[in-house]
């Protein structure tokens, strides 16, 4: 067997990190997406991986090997784009790690090391999916999921499993101070802070469940006000965004990035998980909230906004498209996105365009004879409008 080179492995990767992404045609003219994907495990620095010293690697083999590169946050600061990302080790343990680039679309690299995230007292067994939010007090926060061993499961049970919400801030993304987790009477896995103060509170996304898998009897994406950031408790919390029977998001669903505030409403990007014969099956999803009332849900066009496709069906869990992370940038929004918990990609689009989708698909019906009855009312009006075509003509 051929041992490698470290100067053959820096070639490959300098390839990848320079390379150049390419956008796809669009399909549906809402969105488009890119040839490749903005980072894969190809992309962690081999200074993470190898040891360089040939006395202690003669073979140059991977030391510290990583599974999985998924589920950024993102954010655009002073001109830069970054990527707050989660990796995977083969260890199962997962950690975050910044990735920036000039670019939105490609050439993103690591910073030389991981963030290493403080623990707030009690010890967590595993990090991952932050939701990056710039808010109006001026600080960035991050919310993720922190997950620990259920002390309360049965003798030999090495599977279950609590979730928490952790919050940290910083400034830089460099130094981070950790907040105590939320309080709350549910498992909480994907809770997300919006960007404004709400009747002078802090106002949170959650998802109430009664297990670390299952949504049980948690209805949705749920809303909660919050006193003070740094000691947070949901004491009330009202869903605003329901799961519902037969639709893309009946198992559960949950909020993605903060919504992006345009003038005609808060915009928000979500996933939704329904059961199948192949498992679960991972899709986004958009509704639009009041700009005075965010808990009103004023469009939410029927299914998904989102799906996998082509290579992106495949992975570590495959069937699987999920984002935490999207930047509005003069009116283009870039969506950063994971395909089957493996690597990132990125989609393109514009608030205008996402506007209009939401505010002019029909919302689901919930009977198959309601989704027919608006292909009628289409093609009803394509013929009117045809006709009326012709006869200018």
């Amino acid at each position: 067997m051929e041992t490698v080179l470290l100067d053959d492995l820096k070639m490959y990767q300098n390839e990848i990190l320079s390379r150049e992404n390419v956008r796809l045609r669009t399909a549906n003219s809402i969105l488009c997406r890119y040839k490749y994907p903005v980072l894969t495990k190809e992309h962690i620095p081999l200074m993470w991986r190898y040891d360089f010293d040939t006395e202690r690697n003669p073979f140059m083999e991977e030391r510290i090997g990583v599974n999985a590169v998924m589920n950024s946050g993102a954010i655009k600061l002073n001109g830069k784009y970054y990527l707050m990302v989660r990796v995977e080790g083969v260890d199962r343990k997962s950690y975050f790690a910044i990735a920036e680039s000039d670019s939105p679309v490609d050439n993103f690299h690591f910073w030389d090391y991981p963030i290493l995230m403080p623990e707030n007292g009690v010890e967590d067994t595993n990090m991952y999916d932050a939701r990056l939010t710039q808010h109006e007090d001026g600080w960035i926060y991050v919310v993720f999921c922190a997950e620990r061993k259920d002390k309360n499961c049965l003798p030999g049970d090495l599977s279950s499993a609590v979730a928490f919400a952790g919050i940290a801030r910083t400034k830089d993304l460099k130094s981070w101070e950790r907040l105590p987790d939320l309080k709350s009477v549910h498992q909480q896995r994907n809770v997300v802070l919006h960007p404004e103060f709400v009747d002078g509170k802090y106002a949170l996304y959650t998802r109430p469940q009664d297990g670390f898998i299952d949504a049980g009897s948690g209805g949705g994406i749920g809303w909660a006000l919050v006193d003070d950031i740094c000691h947070a408790e949901v004491k009330e919390e009202k869903i605003i965004n329901s799961r519902h029977y037969h639709t893309i998001k009946e198992v559960k669903n949950g909020e993605g990035p903060h919504p992006i505030k345009t003038e005609k409403g808060w915009l928000h990007l979500a996933h939704g998980v329904r059961g199948c014969a192949a498992g679960l099956r991972y899709v986004l999803y958009m509704y639009v909230t009041d700009l005075k009332d965010p808990t009103h849900i004023i469009a939410e066009p029927a299914g998904y906004f989102m799906a996998p496709e082509g290579e992106e069906r495949i992975g570590d869990v495959s069937n699987v498209l999920f984002s935490n992370g999207w930047i509005e940038d003069n009116g283009k929004v870039f969506i950063y996105y994971a395909s089957s918990d493996t690597r990132m990609h990125v989609a393109e689009s514009t608030v205008d365009r996402l506007l209009d989708y939401c505010f002019h698909t029909p919302a689901d019906g919930y009977r198959s004879i309601e989704s027919v009855r608006h292909i009628y009312d289409l093609i009803d009006r394509n013929k009117h409008f045809l006709s009326m075509f012709q006869e200018d003509k």
